[in-house]
């Protein structure tokens, strides 16, 4: 419910020490380590060595990369080798300590050179072979076309279309043409003329794009060489054959793979952090920041180790904490939600757990359909039930789903109209009863309750900045933007509800009266620097800014606008699948398929709708009255399992 408190430390450990020491940091992943360019003590000891072990590193992890890449699609057929392996403790330490792993890395990475050679090999003598085909039918060995003394000897394609056209000419310049081959489109031929009409023989070709074909290197026949080509190819073709089974061997370690590339990275990090920390020559020093409710677990990480001491330090001018965010459980998974925009800056406050209750019934009414609802918790409960590593945004998005039940029970949606549509009248007298209101019937109670809704988050996002300013001594930002705009803007709405009948008419303008106050201190006081020219004169654009209030207010109508186009999507598949239903004996099939598949669609892009527009709503109408982002975010050293995972050993 707040942003966590820093501490800033530096912990002191002997060159022999300093790799485990950082091992059990990042085992227990909550200290951020500096660098020696920002830590402060770094300032005094700027030199500091990078050794060959990280490039080492790195070059093993890319090695692992392009193996799993390598191999993917030879276990495309096993479904285990495919999915992140799950691995305990002991088995993880067995893994990574087994040096033959990074054996058949090796082997693996030779087999793909190989293959890829193998691989081009086949794919050039192919193409030789495609160049050849038309050339089959010539008897003549090759190596004799260009041994002739008194005649010139032109091989060549030229199209069919020019071929009867440039014969006769061919032939008045004393020119021979044998076609040897070839499709419909173009002939493979053989032009002999006189050396000394040979330039304008050449001439007349490249008149009609004769395309002269060479074969410099090849002697015997076409059909030799053609059979020769042949032969290679399928030596080549067993190549791979052989060496795509090797892969598909190779392709058994795929899971170990993940693992070690998971373990390298980690080593990675620590090798990173302890080279780019500042050192003298035989001691390593790491500056950075903890939370203070972790520092006694850190002490007692650190206390593990007798030639190292850590030492609470102050934070030295200019120094940046990072901002990490501590919430309950129940309002942990909206944490999403705050990442996605930014950290809150120290001096702001974290809004995560405002815009929690806020988001839940936004996405229930953006929704509005209990059965999708119930589809979007089944399919939820499955997944938390398989997805290994952190879960917070699926428990989001459950309890959203809950959200979304309430709402299409209170509105009536079940799948659209389902329930008109193909049930009993018991059912529709079973859903008629949990109706608070029909969308499709009572439009305008649904946009009054947007509008309302969107109101109140406004105001109560003033209040959250009211309160922030209280607490923080600043009764002066607290009453000149914050209580005048919260007395203004109300005193405006009761004044627009007592004109329009709703209140007591003489109570117009005594609201109007309200109202003055607030505005004479935000045309004056609302900018609190500079010469009073200027700040009048931002007073009054502040005083404009009623206007974009309103704005504000009028996005909410997108809650109403959703949940009723979700509905009437509902509708229109509901009406195809009784139109399609009524086809004669495969109606019942077809209506199924469209039933499921036409909800399905509408339940995807539903989703995707709410979700965006629910959170446009957070980021742009409500943490603006609040809210003040660019923290930097608190990146502790700890392992990451991006590629499998890793259990702890129950004791």
């Amino acid at each position: 419910m707040a942003i966590a408190e820093m501490t800033k430390v530096i912990i002191v450990s002997h060159r022999t020490q300093a790799s485990e020491l950082l091992e059990s940091l990042q085992a227990a992943g909550i200290f951020q380590v500096l660098s020696a360019e920002e830590a402060a003590v770094g300032k005094a000891l700027p030199e500091h060595k990078a050794g060959a072990r990280a490039r080492e590193l790195d070059e093993t992890i890319g090695r692992l990369g392009r193996c799993m890449e390598f191999l993917h699609p030879y276990a495309l057929t096993r479904k285990e080798l495919l999915a992140r392996p799950i691995v305990d403790e002991r088995h993880y330490e067995k893994l990574v300590g087994d040096a033959s792993l990074l054996d058949a890395a090796r082997q693996c990475e030779q087999v793909a050179s190989a293959l890829d050679k193998a691989r081009s090999e086949v794919e050039a003598l192919n193409a030789h072979l495609a160049e050849l085909s038309p050339w089959e039918g010539l008897e003549t060995p090759l190596e004799s076309l260009g041994e002739l003394e008194q005649v010139s000897c032109m091989t060549g394609l030229l199209s069919a279309s020019a071929l009867e056209a440039v014969m006769s000419k061919l032939k008045d310049l004393g020119a021979a043409v044998e076609t040897v081959g070839g499709g419909q489109a173009r002939q493979a031929c053989v032009v002999v003329c006189l050396k000394e009409h040979t330039e304008a023989v050449q001439k007349l070709l490249r008149s009609v794009e004769f395309e002269a074909v060479g074969f410099a290197g090849m002697s015997g026949t076409v059909r030799e060489v053609m059979a020769e080509r042949r032969a290679r190819r399928a030596r080549h073709e067993a190549e791979v054959a052989s060496l795509e089974a090797k892969a598909s061997r190779l392709a058994e370690h795929l899971p170990d793979f993940r693992v070690l590339r998971d373990h390298y990275e980690n080593l990675l990090e620590r090798e990173d952090a302890r080279r780019s920390a500042p050192a003298t020559e035989q001691t390593v020093l790491l500056e950075g920041w903890v939370r203070k409710t972790d520092s006694k677990r850190l002490e007692a990480v650190v206390s593990q180790f007798k030639a190292s001491s850590i030492l609470e330090v102050a934070p030295a001018e200019g120094d940046e904490p990072p901002v990490e965010i501590d919430n309950p459980p129940a309002i942990r998974p909206f944490e999403s939600i705050t990442r996605l925009y930014g950290m809150p800056a120290r001096t702001s406050v974290d809004p995560t757990v405002f815009l929690a209750p806020f988001f839940t019934i936004f996405f229930g009414l953006c929704l509005t359909d209990a059965g999708y609802g119930l589809v979007m918790m089944g399919v939820l409960w499955y997944l938390l039930r398989k997805m290994r590593g952190d879960k917070r945004f699926a428990w989001m998005l459950m309890i959203c789903a809950v959200s979304t039940v309430i709402a299409g029970v209170l509105t009536g949606g079940w799948f659209g109209d389902a329930p008109q549509q193909f049930m009993p009248q018991r059912v529709q007298k079973w859903r008629d009863s949990m109706m608070l209101f029909d969308p499709m019937t009572s439009p305008m109670v649904f946009f009054a309750i947007a509008l309302g809704l969107g109101y109140f988050q406004i105001m109560f996002g003033l209040c959250v900045a009211l309160g922030h300013n209280l607490r923080n001594r600043n009764y002066v930002a607290a009453f000149c933007d914050q209580v005048t705009w919260l007395v203004m803007l109300n005193s405006l709405v009761l004044f627009g509800l007592a004109k329009g009948g709703i209140l007591m008419s003489g109570a117009a303008g005594i609201f109007l009266a309200t109202s003055v106050i607030p505005a004479a201190v935000i045309l004056l006081f609302s900018v609190r620097e500079g010469g009073w020219p200027g700040r009048i004169g931002m007073g009054v654009f502040n005083l404009f800014c009623t206007v974009f209030y309103m704005g504000d207010v009028l996005s909410y109508v997108r809650i109403m606008a959703l949940g009723m186009v979700t509905g009437g999507f509902g509708m229109a598949v509901n009406i195809c699948v009784k139109l399609v239903g009524g086809a004669p004996y495969v109606g019942w099939l077809l209506g199924a398929v469209v039933f499921v598949g036409g909800h399905t669609l509408n339940l995807a892009l539903s989703t995707l709708g709410s979700f965006v527009h629910s959170m446009r709503l957070q980021f742009v109408e409500f943490f603006p009255k609040f809210f003040e982002g660019g923290g930097r975010a608190f990146e502790p050293l700890r392992k990451q399992y991006k590629h499998s995972v890793v259990e702890q050993v129950r004791s």
